[in-house]
């Protein structure tokens, strides 16, 4: 049997096959720029599921707001350990950004308890305490995203930080992030119960590639 074995044509082929199903089953799909098209094919890559087509939901700043938090060098929050290793650390150096998931803080696993919250919650409210730009980063834990969408008075107008949000699951994972849909962050929202920590990580991992990209151009 011979199949491909080169990791970088594994995937370049990868994203042909994509595109060509696209075209062939969703012709009439458009996409509202080519980083919406990374990034939304992308997830499907990592998945192998064309629901991204419509269940990947974007807020109208929210592209623009997420590039230049990471051109800026910005902090990114993760929910779960494995949404962090996900993303290419590299890229993120290389950008000046740092990358924070306080789900195992002792601090954080302390007050939870003593509060009756999740750590995900306390977390977050860790994190929203940090000096700089945030990117919020959740794949993983509706009460994360729950726990940030109460803080949202506390920052000024037009400073509202990015928020991924894609947890999946069956209790409160849809309704959390609908409610991130009709707030004011900027968010990008996967819509119903799908999600997952590997979407969350595929999703900044096409915008530092097309920043990396425009970069090397």
């Amino acid at each position: 049997m011979t199949f491909i074995q080169q990791p970088q044509l594994i995937e370049s082929t990868s994203f042909e096959i994509i595109d060509g199903i696209i075209a062939d089953d969703f012709p009439n799909f458009t996409y509202e720029s080519e980083l919406q098209k990374k990034i939304i094919t992308r997830a499907i890559h990592t998945t192998a599921d064309f629901d991204w087509l419509e269940i990947l939901a974007f807020s109208s700043d929210v592209l623009a707001k997420l590039q230049h938090a990471i051109l800026s060098g910005c902090t990114l929050i993760t929910d779960t350990t494995m949404a962090m290793s996900g993303i290419n650390k590299r890229l993120l150096k290389q950008f000046g950004c740092e990358i924070e998931c306080y789900i195992a803080d002792p601090e954080v696993a302390e007050r939870a308890k003593a509060q009756g919250m999740t750590r995900s919650m306390v977390a977050v409210d860790k994190a929203v305490e940090l000096d700089g730009e945030k990117v919020f980063v959740f794949g993983n834990a509706p009460t994360a995203l729950f726990q940030l969408l109460k803080h949202q008075g506390r920052f000024a107008e037009g400073e509202l930080p990015v928020a991924i949000g894609v947890p999946v699951g069956f209790v409160g994972a849809a309704e959390s992030k609908q409610a991130l849909h009709e707030s004011a962050f900027p968010h990008i929202a996967a819509l119903g119960r799908k999600g997952g920590s590997n979407v969350a990580a595929a999703i900044i991992n096409a915008v530092l590639y097309h920043l990396r990209d425009q970069q090397d151009a």
